[in-house]
Formats: C-alpha cells, sequence, structure tokens
C-alpha cells in the first residue's frame, strides 16, 4: 500500500439487494458485503492513519449528501454519506455495521453516488500525494444515466482516482460467469458501467463471485528492505596489513520470519475492580471498550521482625541466582558485566570452503542479503570481483560478523551470485552453527541387526524383506508430484510453488481476527481451502496409486488397532510382559496401600488405585491426594511447588479417568478453585490456577472425555475463566 490512501466504498442497499439469487442462502446485499468487511478490517486493522476510508450508501431511505443537501443538483436522492473519509477505528467499524441494511428505495443512479464520492476524495486529498480510489458494489438492478459519463471519466483520470466496480452476478467472460435469464435493465446498466470502467485511466470491472473467491488467498505484506550493516567487509586486518582487502558494503534482509498476530491482556474499560485501579494506566485501545492491563508484583521475604513474619522489598535490591546442586549462588549487575562478550562492529571473512562440502541444512536461519555501497564505484568493483572469484573457483566465503558494538557475534556463510541469470550481482548469507548448537546422536541401522553378541543378522522381524521393498518403491514412484501436473506443452509444473505455500498459523489467525472484529457474536468461518491444500495428498494422486497402496499395505501386513476399552476395578488393560509371566502373582500379588505419603506420592496413589476393589477406596486414594497438592500449594514459596503439585493433579485427572469416575476429579477441582481464587492457601495463589492447571489443561473432565460426565465443554470453558 502507498504512504497515504483515500478509499470510498459505495454500496448498493436497494431493495432487490435483500434477494437471494444464483442458488446462494445469502442476500445479494451480504454477499457483497463479504467483500467490503473484509478489506475495510484489514485496513482498520493496520492502524495507520494516514490508510483513510469513506463509506456511501446507494438507494438508502434517507438522503445526506453534500450534492443534493445544497438543492442545486437534482439526481442525487437517496445516496447517504454513511462515513466521512478518515482513519476507522473499531468503534467507528460497529456503528457502520449497524448501518448496513437492506432499505425500500430502489431507483437511485449508482454513478451519480460514484460522483459523490468523487468530491469526497477531492475535498478530503485536495492537491497532495494520496492513492485514491472508489469501489463501487452493486447488483445492476438501479437505472443508470449514461449521458454525462465521459465527463466523469475525465473527472475521475484528472484526480487520478481508480475506478472499481465489482457486480453481483455481472458476467465476466475471462472469469468464466455469465448469468442466464438477466433483465434487460440490468444488461443495460452492466454495459455503462462497463462503458465508464473503460473510459478510465485506472478502472476495473469484475463479478463479485471472483472478488469472493479471491478472499480465501492470503495476502502477502510487503516489507520495506530494512539495513542491517553499512561498514566496511574485510579480508585481513587493513590497519596492519596493506595487502588486506576492504570493501564498503551494505547487508539487507532477504528473508524474514513473520510471526503470527500477538495478543494483549485487557480489561473492561470504566468498569470495576482492577479496571478501576488502574484507570491511570488506561491506554488507547482503538475504542472498543477495553483498557490494557498493567502488571504489578511485590516481593517479600522472611523477616521474623516484620508484621506477619515477612517484608516487602522493591525490585532494585533483588539480584539474580544461580543454582548450583542444591544451592543457589547470587550474581549481581558487576559480576554479571565481567561475563559479558566485549564486541565491536566488524564484517571480517575468516576462510573459504568449496560447494561440496557444506551441507544446506546447516543453515540456522533468515537469508542476508550484501550489496557494495551506493554511488561507490571502488566497492562495487572490489565487491564484483570477490564475487566472480568465488564463483569461479566454486567456493562459499565464511565470515565473523558483529551488527553493531555490542551485538552477539554470528558465523555466515557467503554464497556468490554472479548475476548470470538474473542480471543482480550480490552475496547471500546464511548463520551458520557454532559448535554447541551442533548435536551428534547416533542411531542403529537400517538395514542390518546387530545383536549382543556382535552378530549381524540380515533378516530379521524388523527388516524390510524384498517384497516390501518393492511395495515401498512402487509407492514411492506412484505418488511423485513433480509429473502430478503437466502445462500445455506437457512439461511438469511445480505442484507447490513457494509463492503459493501459505503460513496456515499466520493467515488462519489473521482471518480470525477479522471475522471477529466484523461480527463478534458470529461463529468463525472454515479454514481457507489453499491453507489446507497442502495438509494432505491430492486426492487425484490417491486415486492414481490405489493399486500401489493396496499392495503396500498388505505387503507390511498393516491392521487396525483396536481402542483400548475402560473400565474399573481390575478391567483395563494392563501392560503385558514379554515372557507372558503375572508378575503381581509371582510377588504375592497387589499389595493393598492405606496411606499414601507427600514423598512418594504418585506411585503409591497409583498402587492403591489399582488395588482398589470398591468406590470407597478411591474416594479415600483421592482425598489423600488432593490434600497433598493442597499442602504443597500452600507451602509453596512464590510457585516454587506449583509444577509439582501441577503433576499430582495431572496423574489423579489420569486416573480417574480410566476408572470413569469423573464426578470425584470435578468435584475436587471446583473446590480447589475455590481455594486458590479466595486466598485460603496463604496467599494470593492465582498463578497456580490460571498458568499450572488452566495452562496445563487440567480443567474439568467433559462428555466429549467421557460419556459419563455431566459436564459440557462450554460449562468447561466458563469454568476455566
Amino acid at each position: 500500500m502507498a504512504d497515504k490512501e483515500a478509499t470510498v466504498y459505495v454500496v448498493d442497499f436497494g431493495e432487490s439487494m435483500a434477494d437471494c439469487h444464483n442458488g446462494r442462502v445469502e442476500s445479494d446485499l451480504d454477499f457483497g458485503m463479504r467483500y467490503v468487511w473484509d478489506k475495510i478490517s484489514t485496513t482498520v486493522a493496520a492502524s495507520r492513519k494516514t490508510w483513510t476510508i469513506g463509506f456511501v450508501g446507494l438507494n438508502t431511505n434517507e438522503t445526506d449528501n453534500d450534492l443534493a443537501n445544497g438543492g442545486e443538483l437534482e439526481g442525487y436522492d437517496n445516496i447517504s454519506v454513511l462515513q466521512p473519509i478518515g482513519p476507522m477505528s473499531m468503534t467507528e467499524l460497529r456503528e457502520l455495521r449497524s448501518k448496513v441494511q437492506p432499505s425500500r428505495s430502489y431507483g437511485a443512479d449508482p454513478v451519480s453516488a460514484v460522483v459523490v464520492a468523487l468530491t469526497m476524495i477531492e475535498q478530503y486529498t485536495k492537491k497532495l500525494k494520496y492513492k485514491r480510489r472508489i469501489i463501487l458494489v452493486t447488483n445492476g438492478e438501479s437505472k443508470i444515466d449514461d449521458e454525462e459519463l465521459d465527463a466523469i471519466a475525465e473527472r475521475l483520470n484528472e484526480s487520478k482516482v481508480e475506478l472499481v466496480v465489482i457486480g453481483i452476478d455481472f458476467d465476466d467472460p475471462e472469469y468464466g460467469f455469465k448469468e442466464e435469464d438477466k433483465s434487460t435493465n440490468k444488461k443495460n446498466n452492466e454495459e455503462a458501467l462497463q462503458l465508464l470502467v473503460d473510459k478510465c485511466t485506472d478502472g476495473v470491472f469484475g463479478t463479485m463471485q471472483q472478488a469472493v473467491e479471491e478472499l480465501s488467498i492470503p495476502r502477502i505484506k510487503p516489507v520495506r528492505p530494512f539495513k542491517a550493516y553499512d561498514g566496511p567487509l574485510t579480508l585481513g586486518d587493513p590497519s596492519k596489513y596493506e595487502s588486506a582487502i576492504s570493501i564498503h558494503v551494505e547487508r539487507y534482509f532477504k528473508t524474514k520470519r513473520a510471526p503470527p498476530p500477538s495478543a494483549s491482556t485487557v480489561v473492561v474499560s470504566n468498569g470495576v475492580g482492577q479496571s478501576q485501579a488502574f484507570k491511570d494506566e488506561d491506554v488507547d485501545m482503538g475504542g472498543t471498550g477495553f483498557s490494557g492491563v498493567k502488571q504489578m508484583r511485590t516481593y517479600r521475604v522472611n523477616d521474623p521482625d516484620a508484621p506477619g513474619g515477612k517484608r516487602d522489598v522493591d525490585f532494585e535490591e533483588l539480584a539474580k541466582g544461580y543454582q548450583y546442586g542444591r544451592t543457589v549462588v547470587p550474581f549481581g549487575e558487576s559480576d554479571m558485566s565481567i561475563t559479558k562478550y566485549e564486541t565491536k562492529k566488524s564484517f571480517t571473512i575468516i576462510g573459504f570452503i568449496p560447494y561440496d562440502s557444506y551441507n544446506p541444512f546447516i543453515n540456522m536461519g533468515e537469508t542476508g542479503l550484501i550489496v557494495p555501497q551506493k554511488m561507490n564505484e571502488e566497492a562495487e568493483l572490489g565487491l564484483s570481483a570477490l564475487i566472480h572469484a568465488l564463483h569461479e573457483v566454486e567456493s562459499y566465503a565464511v565470515a565473523r560478523y558483529v551488527q553493531k558494538d555490542g551485538a552477539q557475534v554470528q558465523i555466515l556463510l557467503l554464497k556468490p551470485n554472479p548475476g548470470l541469470e538474473d542480471d543482480f550481482e550480490c552475496l547471500y548469507d546464511v548463520p551458520l552453527p557454532f559448535a554447541e548448537d551442533v548435536r551428534s546422536y547416533q542411531f542403529p541401522p537400517l538395514d542390518k541387526v546387530l545383536t549382543v553378541s556382535g552378530n549381524v543378522l540380515k533378516e530379521h522381524r524388523l527388516l524390510p524383506n524384498d517384497e516390501l521393498k518393492d511395495a515401498m518403491s512402487d509407492f514411492v514412484d506412484a505418488m511423485d508430484l513433480s509429473h502430478y501436473e503437466v502445462d500445455e506443452d506437457g512439461k511438469p509444473l511445480d505442484y507447490a510453488p513457494v509463492d503459493e505455500v501459505y503460513n496456515p498459523i499466520i493467515h488462519r489467525m489473521n482471518q480470525a481476527i477479522r471475522a471477529r472484529a466484523i461480527d463478534p457474536d458470529s461463529p468463525i468461518g472454515p479454514p481457507a481451502e489453499i491453507l489446507l491444500k497442502y495438509s494432505k495428498p491430492p486426492k487425484k494422486l490417491l486415486d492414481k496409486a490405489k493399486h500401489e497402496i493396496g499392495n503396500l499395505i498388505d505387503a507390511a501386513e498393516l491392521k487396525k488397532v483396536p481402542e483400548k476399552a475402560k473400565g474399573r476395578f481390575g478391567k483395563k488393560d494392563a501392560v503385558k510382559p514379554l515372557s507372558g509371566l503375572d508378575i503381581d502373582s509371582l510377588l504375592g500379588g497387589q499389595p493393598k496401600r492405606a496411606a499414601i505419603s507427600s514423598e512418594n506420592a504418585i506411585p503409591e496413589f497409583k498402587q492403591m488405585l489399582n488395588a482398589a476393589e470398591d468406590d470407597e477406596t478411591i474416594e479415600k486414594a483421592v482425598k489423600q491426594m488432593g490434600d497433598i497438592i493442597r499442602k504443597l500449594i500452600k507451602d509453596s514459596f512464590a510457585d516454587v511447588f506449583y509444577s509439582r503439585a501441577a503433576e499430582n493433579l495431572s496423574v489423579m485427572r489420569e486416573g480417574l479417568l480410566g476408572y470413569e469416575m469423573p464426578m470425584l476429579y470435578n468435584k475436587y477441582l471446583k473446590a480447589l478453585k475455590k481455594s486458590l481464587l479466595s486466598g485460603e492457601l496463604d496467599g494470593d495463589r492465582r498463578e497456580m490456577w490460571y498458568k499450572h492447571i488452566v495452562g496445563d489443561g487440567l480443567g474439568l473432565i467433559t462428555k466429549e472425555e467421557l460419556d459419563v460426565s455431566d459436564v459440557t465443554e462450554e460449562e468447561a470453558k466458563q469454568f476455566a475463566k
């Protein structure tokens, strides 16, 4: 997008827009607004004050625009400016959404609405540098006066306004859509709008079917080049040796990791409780009625002379401590400064390696791009010579890189790009791992089995036979994607081009945020098909390889594993030893335990459950384990024992799931939550609840997990809050 934008949406609210056509179950207005809301919400999410939006309603019940209000011009009735041009917030977005309703009007002129939008843009942008755009959405049922099309097109061109006309059920031969039984009026209006667009220097005419379909294709955010380094690239030390080389270069990011959007913790603004306590710290949340939450922490130490035996300390009095065995070693700021490695900004080549000695899987991160300094002929000549020399000897350079003073050291691999294919000379770089980053693991060989005595077995139940190898080879050949599709000349096409493989996490998250921003109450739609395209093999390929898949299943003797049956009191599936012996019987049967100790709670709890013969024993085990969990939390200094308590709670949950007694766990968890939030367990223990219980998925057992539970998924979610 440009630095400054002014976009006005003109949407038809006419009476006919409330009808459904061409097999759709939504009205023409809702169908068209799917495109409009997506575009508006994307602009709102960008939160750029220079990206402005206006909104004009066509065929509204009322008339509210400057051209009609003056009374000097005719033909501008039933056209209303619902949103003047300006930055749009979430509050304004929701207010606008409440105004988008079908009307009882049908006689307004779409071209007149375009003139109203054009006037708004001219008055707002004046002669300033803006990207100006008008987007008209209509089903083409309103009568159009085509006498002034030449003058309007000339005015649009003079103001450098792009006109985008998107018609609902408009014919589009290029896209391949044609509406049957079209009325003469709509056909004439389509031709008039097409003529207007053709007269514009910058105009687009299309059908809404194509526009809505393209909404599922993620939009890639263009990123401006970011200069990470500007300084000398050296070979040797120029301050000591005359033969050393120094080339002034600039380094930019070629690829950059795109993270998913982050969330912020908010509270309802101007409410009660905490939101009132932080009223002075409220931040602007875009007018959504929420305020940012300020985190506050207090630190206490044991002090027998202080009231209550504890004393508050300031953050500045704290020192970091590192565990050494079971002892905590304090580490102050002065100690930290000694351990810090002092670095100076530099970029130095430390060696060279041939192409064939480098393994691409060693690449550690984002790719960089190195070019000579602008307007520096000496740097251009020097870097070009280095690039071509590396290319001719088929070698990479290895460089030590420090982006700025005090920054961490990186080792970069520099790959020459002499510009033979793209006419662009540069060095590409990727970070290399240090020795401490490399982990070596040894695995047993796949083609033989080594016995304890040192014998080598070529035939074994764990080794594939020739039949299985042949079946697997045929299966791999049948599932080859390199020849899955071909072009017009019969040449294979790339099934997954790099520019069409999107990160499903990022784009699904953005889709969900936009949907929730537009309509907080409606359910979020399913993921776009393009995000799921590469999550499974193409059906056409599976059908083609059906024979090979069947042969592989037969050769591998694959069988479906039956689900484990759940039961109570000895009916659970037990792990059978390879020897087939009943170990418990040999050792005198399962020991009956009367009590659980806090030092060995988990194994003793499991023993008590396994030996249980009635519900009373299980209830007794749950009560004892529950008391141990509560004591751990109560005795915990800060969060020292939280993880241990959560582990005990997880074992209790798993055990009661196996014995189909969710009511015991749910009853205990409800009581535990009340104690945690009320301060009953010696202070504020809310972190144990939201981080270790809710965060680790130890909530209520629901009907989805166990049929005998009386807790629904929605009730469990509400309880977790």
